[in-house]
Formats: C-alpha cells, structure tokens, sequence
C-alpha cells in the first residue's frame, strides 16, 4: 500500500518549504493543502490542537508537527536516498545545533526589521540579523554546504530563508551580499538543486505579501 502524505502550509512560509524540500531531496509525491492562516481549516486544527500552526505533515493519517521535527522524522522514515542527517552521532548533534539556532534566533530577529514600526528597533534588528549571518557564514566556512561536501539538515532549515533575503534587504536597507558573500554564493549553490528551486517562492512574491501585510497592519 502507498503512503498518503499531505502537508498542510501557506506559500510563504519559510518553515513550510522546508519540508517541501526534504519531500523533494527523497522524491516522494505528496498532496499540498494551502491553509489560510486568518481562517485556519478544520483540518488543521484537528491535526495540530497544541499549536494550531503550520507546518503539518499528515502520513497516513498521524499527523507530525514542527518543521524540523517534520524533516527530521522523513528523514528516517524514507532513509532509501538522500540522508539529510550524518550518521556520527556527534556531527547529527552539531547539525540539530545549528538548525535549532536557526530557529530560536534568525526568524525573531528578521520580524524586527519587516514588522516593526519603531526606527531604532528596525536598526537593532539589522545588526542583529547581520551578526547571525555572519555566524553561520563561519560554520560554513569553505564547504559547499554545511553537510560538508552533501546537501544536509542545516541547509533545509536555513536555505527557506533566502526567498526571504530581498526583503529583509528592502526594509533594512542593507545587502546580504555584501555583508556575507560566501553565504549567497552557497544559497546559490543551494537553487541549483531542483528539490530546492522547485520548493521555494519567489523572492518578488514574499515581498508582495509582506508589503501587503505591512499595509494591513497599518505600518505602510
């Protein structure tokens, strides 16, 4: 019998693509239920009472929460191609490392610079986000990818991000390119993978939609 995968997402979701990209690296078909966020399905609700957010996996009916925990589990699940997590048990660590300061730290910083009304906050969140960068930029160093010389964990949870650059960038006026040179190059090393490229919005999209939040909350 077949698996039923189906996700529950909204296109601009950063942490959604994430797991189209994992669904993408093992070649797995999968129905796509876009949510709306300001009207969340039955569905949705059902599968995910704790948080109520997306993204969720839903595989055979048991529904799975959490972007990286989702990646994580179709990691191990579908384990016939493209592992996504070292086998050494010590660099699986330091990749849930880096992945986890993903999470705790770039998406919070980088809603001060789009979302926030106040100057000086918007400048915090700049350097803030500047420095995180500049961080990661470093782990990575002169790898092609932060697995080393394969596509790995840390890249799904970071290179979601980059669809989401332009706009930082538009916002807090400044340049990623400049500031992390060997970060675009790698987000661009990234876009040549189909499983990535086919799993990420378009940059001038998410600017659009944040552009058109901003206006709803009366901040443009």
């Amino acid at each position: 019998m077949a698996d039923e995968i189906v996700l529950l997402s909204s296109w601009p979701s950063m942490f959604g693509m994430r797991v189209r990209v994992a669904l993408a690296e093992k070649g797995l078909k999968y129905e796509y239920r876009e949510e709306d966020l300001r009207n969340k399905s039955p569905l949705l609700l059902m599968m995910n009472p704790v948080h109520k957010k997306i993204p969720v996996l839903i595989h055979n009916g048991k529904p799975i929460s959490e972007s990286m925990i989702i990646v994580e589990y179709i990691d191990e699940v579908w384990n016939h191609k493209s592992p996504l997590l070292p086998t050494d048990p010590y660099q699986r660590a330091q990749a849930r490392f880096w992945a986890d300061y993903v999470d705790k730290k770039l998406f919070d910083i980088g809603k001060k610079i789009i979302w926030s009304t106040k100057g000086e906050e918007q400048e915090t969140g700049k350097k803030e986000f500047i420095e995180c960068l500049k961080l990661l930029e470093g782990e990575l160093g002169d790898n092609p990818y932060f697995g080393g010389e394969n596509f790995g964990f840390v890249d799904v949870s970071l290179v979601t991000f980059s669809c989401w650059f332009h706009t930082y960038e538009s916002y807090g006026n400044f340049s990623i390119e400049t500031e992390c040179p060997k970060l675009v190059a790698w987000t661009k090393r990234c876009l040549e993978k189909e499983s990535v490229s086919s799993s990420l919005a378009d940059p001038h999209k998410i600017h659009d939609f944040a552009s058109g939040v901003r206006k709803r909350l009366g901040i443009e």
